[in-house]
């Protein structure tokens, strides 16, 4: 669902030897698990190079449409906010 590669060997891995962008999708997989109706994003995208943050942006974009959930993103980036938002408090 969030694009796991190789889950079978990761759990095997301490959460430190993991990308940034690996760890992201596990915690944005363990906000799933519940199956909430609103996901709160507070900053997935720090500490990321662009390309991992445009493959998380992605994915919960994806997540939102697939699953009909409702996202709060908090960042500081007012260019992800741009590209992103609905509206902005």
């Amino acid at each position: 669902l969030v694009g796991f590669p190789d889950p079978v060997r990761a759990e095997h891995t301490y959460p430190f030897e993991l990308s940034g962008g690996l760890r992201q999708r596990a915690m944005i997989a363990m906000a799933l698990v519940c199956r909430p109706a609103l996901l709160i994003a507070d900053e997935p995208t720090t500490a990321l190079d662009v390309t991992i943050q445009a493959q998380i942006l992605k994915l919960l974009a994806s997540l939102q449409n697939r699953l009909g959930i409702a996202i709060v993103f908090i960042t500081h980036d007012l260019g992800i906010v741009r590209r992103l938002a609905d509206r902005v408090y």
